[in-house]
């Protein structure tokens, strides 16, 4: 396992729910009253309003406070109308109607970062009376169509409670072997059908046609996923205070999968693992956001991006830029590029391993974006036992052979027993072995699996995935979106390069190179003197043998 990674910043003890209970309209001509921070509005909408003042390209939004989260049941619709109205003027675009319609992003934003922990809604509006309106606003079909069935979809999974494997048959009956990116809109019009079946099935009840309902429903699914296991299992291993609670942040849609230059993406504006200063980017043409951070698809980098679309690859690099310098921090941002034009959805400072967390303080130093008393308190608990890095030793000299190479979204090298599953993982751990968490998708629903392993292997997701992102954060190895990776639940056993390995048996994780390996590989340790010598002299510390 590498060293542990920097930890998550406790928050200042939670205000008084009451004194949270804000609504807000977020855009660039809203300035936020004093005193209102990411306490009351949760750091996603906080730091979207700090994008908005610094003149970059966000849709206009509002905010429901973190207050509200005691106590959703109190909130209703007259509360939040006010700013749903503010936010249709400033959009041009009504919730509900016919010809001009207002569709809707719902998340979840505490006032620390907790990535993946709560839910997201997309498309909310969107229904049997509005989808011809937006196809005629926007002339395309098939993204109207694809935004439907994602909505029904996600909406039966988060609200309804529906399992996503339901909504996932009827995607892999029609598509075939296809990537879902390819089907035209008279076959995705037959999935949202096939869904709309679905969810009648499952729920009992037929999906919310009604706007409105949609948005009060989709509210208080994201304030009730505070509670979700996955989200309490995160607070108790980082120490933070329950009564914290979510904000809400309702926003303009915009559309990555409006085909032709569009598409998402997820990035950091410095290496995560290494903190090179060069940017470190998952981008999918023709795709929303939660397919870059759900873990269940697997990105690519920004080559493709850069290469079909230079000019909205520049604007990207100056508005990340801009943001590295204002925040005073490396940034974990999200964007969505509609038919060319780029949006910024989202920001916070990046997790990041202790090597990356001593180079990206130094070098900010060095660029003048950071002062020497906050580059020394970024570093204060690093030193060389923190900054050891593991690497595969090759016996003899000669190279080791792989099995298999994937994606790593964490450095390091990591040995353990093979486990498919947190019941075998626990089993395991408590018997005094080291794993290796193996699973389909890197989903933050194994957050307590992943806490127990010394590394995760996926056979899908993307290197800025939330589970990835999170298993950077806890020091764990990880390597995602392996092709060659195949896992049979039902035998207990994996496929790779031709090797079937059984749970149980050993698997080595190379972070550094992406490589996969049979059994136990021996390592070896070292230490990173250049960057070690930086901190002592930023410290004024004498130079340790090592």
């Amino acid at each position: 396992m590498n060293a542990h990674a920097s930890p998550t910043p406790a928050a200042e003890p939670a205000m008084p729910a009451t004194d949270r209970r804000v609504i807000r309209l977020i855009d660039a001509d809203t300035a936020l009253p004093a005193g209102c921070g990411a306490d009351a509005l949760g750091v996603k909408a906080f730091n979207l309003a700090r994008m908005a003042a610094l003149g970059l390209p966000v849709p206009p939004a509002f905010v429901i406070g973190t207050g509200w989260c005691a106590d959703p049941a109190a909130l209703t619709e007259t509360d939040w109308r006010p700013a749903l109205e503010a936010l249709e003027r400033a959009s041009g675009l009504r919730l509900g109607d016919a010809r001009h319609p207002l569709l809707l992003s719902v998340r979840s934003g505490a006032a620390v970062s907790m990535p993946g922990m709560m839910e997201t809604l997309l498309d909310i509006g969107l229904s049997a009376s509005t989808l011809p309106g937006l196809v005629r606003v926007s002339g395309h079909p098939r993204m109207a169509w694809d935004a439907y069935r994602r909505l029904i979809a996600g909406f039966g999974e988060v609200v309804a409670g529906i399992d996503a494997r339901h909504f996932d048959a009827d995607l892999d009956a029609l598509r075939g072997e296809a990537d879902e990116r390819e089907l035209d809109f008279a076959l995705l019009r037959e999935l949202a059908a096939r869904h709309l079946e679905t969810y009648r099935r499952e729920a009992g009840e037929a999906f919310p046609q009604d706007a409105h309902v949609q948005l009060r429903l989709a509210i208080s699914a994201v304030f009730a996923s505070w509670h979700a296991d996955k989200a309490r299992s995160y607070r108790a291993l980082h120490g933070l205070d329950d009564a914290m609670g979510t904000a809400v942040t309702v926003q303009r849609m915009v559309f990555g999968n409006a085909g032709g230059l569009s598409g998402a993406g997820v990035g950091f504006t410095r290496d995560p693992s290494s903190g090179e200063p060069r940017p470190w980017v998952d981008f999918l043409f023709n795709a929303q956001g939660e397919d870059v951070v759900s873990g269940r698809r697997s990105a690519h980098g920004h080559d493709e991006l850069a290469a079909v679309a230079p000019a909205v690859w520049q604007a990207l690099l100056d508005a990340t830029a801009r943001l590295e310098r204002a925040f005073g921090d490396m940034q974990d941002f999200e964007f969505t590029v509609q038919q060319g034009t780029l949006y910024l959805l989202q920001t916070r400072s990046g997790k990041r391993t202790p090597q990356a967390a001593a180079r990206i303080a130094l070098d900010l130093l060095d660029e003048g974006v950071i002062d020497v008393d906050s580059a020394r308190a970024r570093t204060r608990e690093l030193d060389a036992c923190t900054l050891a890095e593991r690497h595969i030793a090759a016996a003899d000299g000669a190279p080791l052979a792989p099995l298999a190479r994937a994606p790593s979204a964490a450095s390091g090298v990591a040995c353990g027993e093979i486990a498919f599953d947190e019941a075998v993982a626990r089993c395991r751990r408590e018997a005094g072995a080291r794993v290796i968490l193996v699973r389909h998708d890197a989903e933050t629903r194994d957050i307590a699996a992943l806490e127990l392993a010394e590394g995760l292997l996926t056979r899908r997701g993307a290197r800025t995935s939330h589970a990835a992102v999170v298993a950077r954060q806890l020091g764990k190895v990880c390597l995602v979106g392996c092709e060659a990776l195949r896992i049979d639940e039902v035998a207990r056993t994996l496929e790779l390069g031709g090797h079937i390995l059984r749970e149980g048996d050993l698997l080595t994780l190379d972070g550094n190179e992406g490589a996969i390996y049979a059994g136990s590989a021996a390592i070896v340790e070292t230490v990173p003197q250049a960057l070690l010598a930086r901190l002592d002299t930023l410290h004024g510390r004498m130079a340790a043998a090592v």
